[in-house]
């Protein structure tokens, strides 16, 4: 979870069961760097404080290696049993 400015916003689901949320269409990388690339968008997320990765950063072989590098970082994550999937 991340909680900023009194707003809070869960970023997993703590259940038994997998959500039954619908897939993420395979054009979302994208569509996502587009709208990442968008003036509107980067100031945005500037005014929120939120730091948008370099483009090269922005594919979802870059975020596996982040999330991967991440769980050898910080060692509750390992004790917890998390998995990329």
């Amino acid at each position: 979870m991340y909680v900023r400015n009194g707003s809070l916003k869960a970023y997993a689901v703590m259940a038994k069961s997998r959500w039954a949320a619908p897939e993420i269409p395979k054009g979302t990388p994208t569509a996502v760097r587009a709208a990442l690339a968008d003036a509107t968008v980067r100031r945005r997320f500037a005014d929120q404080g939120q730091d948008i990765p370099a483009p090269e950063q922005q594919t979802p072989e870059a975020l596996a290696a982040q999330q991967k590098a991440e769980i050898e970082k910080w060692p509750i994550i390992k004790a917890a049993g998390l998995k990329e999937e």
